[in-house]
């Protein structure tokens, strides 16, 4: 069995006294593991950080194996040592996606999406705002998506301002009424709109943040949350 494909390094594991295997999001493949040879050594390890993006080829004698890749660098994003809230971005997304996806199932899509964000960290300065709608499309992605078409009570496209914590459907100000203070305020930012401003930004975490404790985590057996993903919300609420 052989394949070849891009993909980031989400994990590394050492694997005997040098090699290790390596967790990557593929383009075709998803989430695939494979041991690299030598991958642990000091010629390897830096090369195989999470983030990373490589070229690669999967080889195994069955395809249910977990086979070994023969890897290419292509980008390294070893610059972000420097930004530690963009470094804190790349964590959340490399763990979010280790935490969620299933082994071997192709999200070409959020692959493009996810490849798109890292490119941003640390290069634009509306590097968050992708991020947010990065959490929006994952869980879009794996069938938690948030319906913000309409109002959930009056069916207006106009003046939605909230999202209910149950529903994950967008409710307008008018339909809110009394049950203002239990909903969730919705940014224009979760809806294509808005400057990016960070509070906005953090606002639209706490959503995408209660959805994928509440939806997301219990479906995958109520695993907690990656603790990358709250410490970049924490360095985010500290930047503003």
């Amino acid at each position: 069995m052989e394949w070849r494909d891009q993909g980031a390094v989400l994990a590394v594991r050492r694997h005997g006294e040098s090699a290790a295997i390596v967790e990557l999001f593929t383009e075709a493949h998803g989430r695939h593991a494979g041991v690299v040879r030598g991958g642990a050594g000091r010629r390897m390890a830096p090369l195989l950080q999470p983030g990373a993006q490589l070229e690669v080829t999967w080889r195994a004698r069955l395809e249910d194996h977990l086979g070994a890749y023969a890897v290419e660098p292509l980008k390294s994003r070893a610059d972000l040592m420097s930004d530690r809230v963009a470094l804190a971005g790349l964590n959340a997304v490399t763990a979010l996606l280790h935490f969620s996806l299933p082994e071997r199932a192709p999200h070409p899509v959020l692959y493009r999406r996810t490849i798109s964000v890292l490119d941003m960290l640390g290069r634009s300065e509306l590097w968050p705002l992708a991020y947010l709608r990065w959490e929006m499309a994952l869980l879009e992605e794996l069938g938690f998506g948030l319906d913000l078409s309409a109002c959930a009570v009056t069916g207006t496209r106009d003046d939605l301002a909230y999202v209910s914590p149950k529903s994950g459907r967008a409710v307008s100000a008018e339909g809110a009424g009394e049950w203002a203070e239990r909903l969730l305020p919705l940014p224009p930012e979760m809806l294509g709109a808005g400057d990016g401003a960070r509070e906005n930004v953090l606002a639209g975490l706490g959503i995408t943040g209660h959805f994928l404790a509440r939806w997301l985590a219990p479906a995958l057996g109520d695993r907690p949350l990656p603790e990358a993903r709250a410490r970049l919300v924490d360095m985010l609420g500290r930047t503003t």
